[in-house]
């Protein structure tokens, strides 16, 4: 067996050994500096402290810095009004600095811990913000697209929100936005089942249109696209060779819409969408 002993060696190699080992000291002792965690500086902090200190970071949008003193208070103080207040902040916190869903979770966990608390009419308010402004909304002054175009999944989510507050909270002093944001949102998302119908009539899905646009006429009473959806299934039926249902289609179109102008610009009619940029 070979055995490695640094005594046997010659003085220069010990002196290399030796500098080899002094270095690996060096880096060993550096190495467990730099693991040395940083101390806390809102140790032993009252949840009261921690709190007027989220305020002032809110008070000056440090979101981040906000939204570290509010986790803070859920971590060391799960119980009292001030865990609950971090919650309802780190919702609106993670909102406004575009952290959807963040956002979200926090609600959820705040519905779920505080089912009664008093603030629950302004976490439905809130939830029903985070889905009502995607970038789809935020957007749409730039891109020229209206929101009813995108993905409305995020608009139906709002409105169930909206709607939730209206009816179990209707005196809530954020009920009457709630009632504007959600007519909105019901126009919008008439607006996109108008857009799907006319696509699949473009593609000569013509079944598909019809279907797409009674619900528009069924599920949407009094929408202005009605209008339009009304239109759509006259040409679907159309090119179904369905006569009486066109003509059905037509005389409902006549009635409540008359003098309209889709017989005589037929689809490259333009749809006046509602902007809630310019409502709220």
């Amino acid at each position: 067996m070979i055995r490695f002993n640094l005594l046997s060696h010659s003085p220069k190699a010990a002196r290399v050994a030796g500098a080899t080992l002094a270095i690996s000291a060096a880096l060993f002792m550096a190495g467990c500096s730099s693991t040395k965690t940083e101390v806390d500086p809102t140790t032993g902090w009252t949840a009261e402290r921690l709190y007027q200190d989220a305020r002032e970071e809110m008070n000056a949008s440090n979101w981040n810095a906000a939204r570290t003193r509010l986790e803070a208070i859920e971590a060391r103080y799960p119980f009292g009004t001030y865990a609950q207040q971090s919650l309802i902040d780190q919702a609106y916190i993670n909102w406004r600095d575009e952290e959807p869903e963040q956002a979200l979770a926090a609600i959820d966990r705040f519905q779920k811990q505080y089912p009664n608390h008093p603030g629950s009419d302004y976490m439905l308010y809130l939830k029903g913000l985070v889905t009502f402004t995607p970038p789809s909304a935020v957007l749409s002054q730039f891109t020229r697209q209206d929101p009813s175009e995108r993905d409305p999944r995020g608009l139906r989510e709002s409105y169930e929100a909206f709607n939730e507050l209206i009816t179990t909270y209707p005196d809530s002093r954020y009920a009457d936005d709630a009632r504007k944001r959600a007519a909105w949102l019901v126009n919008t998302i008439a607006e996109n089942e108008a857009h799907v119908a006319e696509y699949y009539y473009s593609r000569g899905a013509y079944v598909a249109a019809v279907n797409r646009a009674q619900r528009v006429i069924t599920d949407f009473e009094g929408v202005p696209v009605a209008e339009r959806a009304l239109y759509i299934m006259y040409l679907s039926y159309d090119k179904l060779e369905e006569t009486q249902l066109r003509d059905d289609a037509k005389r409902v179109l006549d009635e409540n819409f008359p003098n309209s102008e889709y017989w005589k610009n037929g689809l490259k009619t333009k749809v006046n969408y509602w902007n809630p940029l310019n409502w709220f």
